[in-house]
Order: structure tokens, then sequence, then C-alpha cells
């Protein structure tokens, strides 16, 4: 499915089939994909500002670039060694998603709230985070 550059402002797409879509720079601010299926899904440089993740499949997507500002991917299901690298904004709610082995190198996430998430084997090198309160991380 094509949805290159798609408008999809406040949809509702709770539980639907993404799996191998392009969505590559969709415009998705507040679009609801709780519980939705987007593996292999691209979404290189979309905006999904406020968007609502939570429980989604996110399987070898790509979420490059992607503007996730005030999202919640609380609950989402992330393989280890996800990409999230370079994804942008601040706000958004990782809240007890499984991120271990994820790439998340040069991700600017100011401001996300972690806690209970996963980041153990995480790539965090050049991360913009402040806080990693409540998040499950490897060290001493």
């Amino acid at each position: 499915m094509d949805l290159t550059g798609a408008r999809l402002r406040d949809a509702d797409l709770t539980d639907a089939d993404l799996s191998d879509a392009n969505l590559c720079r969709a415009d998705m601010p507040g679009v609801d994909l709780a519980g939705a299926n987007l593996r292999r899904a691209d979404l290189h440089g979309a905006k999904l500002p406020g968007a609502n993740l939570c429980g989604a499949k996110l399987f070898r997507m790509d979420l490059h670039d992607a503007d996730l500002s005030g999202a919640n991917l609380a609950g989402a299901r992330l393989p280890p060694g996800a990409r999230l690298r370079g994804v942008k904004r601040s706000g958004v709610d990782l809240t007890g998603t499984n991120l271990r082995g994820a790439n998340l190198a040069g991700a600017r996430l100011r401001g996300a709230n972690v806690t209970g998430a996963n980041l153990r084997g995480a790539q965090l090198r050049s991360m913009h985070l402040r806080d990693l309160t409540g998040a499950l991380v490897d060290g001493p």
C-alpha cells in the first residue's frame, strides 16, 4: 500500500493492518494506531505528533527522521535491534516499551517518558535524552 505523503490527520486506524505500507513523509498528527500492525512499514520522515501507537506492532519498520513529538508508544512491540535512529522531537511516551537492542543513535527524545522501558543493549550513542529514570538499562 503506497501512502507516501498522505494526509491522515486524526484518522482512526486502530488495529489496522498496515504491514509493508509506504507511509514515507505522511502527515499523521493525532492518528490513532493503537494495536495496528506496522510490520515492515516505511515511516521515514513521517509526521506523527500526538499519535497513539499503544500496543502497535512495530517490527522491522523504519522510523528514521520521524516526528513523534507527544506520541504515545506505551506498550508498543518493537523487536530487538529496532531502528529509531534519528527520531525527532520531545515528549514521547515510551512507558513500558521494549527497546532492547534498538538503534537509538542520534534520536532526539528530550522530555521522553521512559519509565519501565527496556533499553538493555540499546545503542544510545549521541542520543538526546535527559532522564533515564525508571528505564531498564545495562550497566553497574
